[in-house]
C-alpha cells in the first residue's frame, strides 16, 4: 500500500487542509543565493505562489529576521500581497523557535505546511525537521526556495526528504489548490496568474487566448 499522508485528500494537499509559509524573503537573503536559480525567476515563483494563496484564501504566514540589523525588509512584493498582515520579526535564524510563529502555525489548525523561504541549508531545513518531529506534514517547494550553493541546497533538500518532507514546485502546488477545471470560481484569475508569472505555461496560456481564441493581449495582474 502507497505511504499515504495523514491529514491530507488521499496524498493531496487542499485549500482547506494546507498552510503557506514565507520565510526570510528578504534582500540580504536574496543577495546570497547561488544554487542555481535565477533570482528574477526565483522571485516570479514566489510572487506566483502568494498570489495564488491569496486567490483560494489559503492561510499564509510571513515571517523575517533581523529585518534592521541585517537583512532588510521582506520584499515589497509580497508585502503588498498581503497588505494587512506584519512579518513575524525574528532574531533567530530558526522560526520555529520564535514562540510566535509556532503559535501562528497551531492557530491555523492544520498539519500541511507548504514552505518558501532563504536559505534552503538552514531558515527552511530547520523548521522542517523540527515540524516532522512534532507531526506536521511539510512540503518544500523546491523552486521558491533558494541556498548559497548548488551542494548547499540539495545536501538541505536531501536531508528534508530523508526525514519525511516532500519536495513540490510553484506551479504545481497552485494546480493542485485547484484540482478540477471544472471549478470555474478561480479560473479567471489563475489564467492571469499563469499568464504573469508562469513562464513557459504562461506564455502557452497566452498564446491560446490571443491566437487562438482572440482574446485582446493580458495586462498585469492587479
Amino acid at each position: 500500500m502507497p505511504n499515504i499522508l495523514p491529514n491530507t485528500d488521499n496524498g493531496l494537499i487542499t485549500a482547506d487542509n494546507s498552510v503557506l509559509v514565507f520565510i526570510d524573503h528578504q534582500p540580504q537573503m536574496l543577495f546570497g543565493v547561488a544554487s542555481g536559480i535565477d533570482r528574477q525567476l526565483l522571485v516570479n515563483n514566489v510572487l506566483l505562489l502568494a498570489r495564488g494563496a491569496k486567490e483560494f484564501g489559503v492561510p499564509t504566514i510571513l515571517t523575517t529576521v533581523e529585518t534592521e540589523s541585517f537583512s532588510g525588509p521582506m520584499w515589497p512584493q509580497l508585502l503588498d500581497v498581503f497588505p494587512e498582515q506584519t512579518p513575524i520579526e525574528r532574531t533567530g535564524m530558526n522560526s520555529w523557535d520564535s514562540p510566535e510563529f509556532r503559535e501562528a502555525i497551531k492557530a491555523t489548525g492544520r498539519k500541511n505546511i507548504l514552505l518558501s523561504g532563504l536559505w534552503t541549508e538552514v531558515c527552511i531545513t530547520w523548521p522542517t525537521l523540527q515540524m516532522l518531529a512534532e507531526g506536521y506534514n511539510i512540503y518544500v517547494v523546491d523552486d521558491a526556495v533558494g541556498g548559497t550553493s548548488p551542494a548547499a541546497h540539495e545536501a538541505a533538500l536531501s536531508r528534508m526528504t530523508q526525514a519525511g518532507a516532500v519536495r513540490m514546485t510553484s506551479v504545481a502546488t497552485v494546480l493542485e489548490w485547484q484540482r478540477d477545471w471544472v471549478n470555474r470560481d478561480h479560473y479567471d484569475a489563475l489564467m492571469d496568474l499563469f499568464r504573469e508569472y508562469g513562464g513557459a505555461y504562461g506564455a502557452g496560456i497566452e498564446y491560446a487566448y490571443t491566437m487562438v481564441h482572440g482574446a485582446p493581449p493580458a495586462r498585469k495582474v492587479k
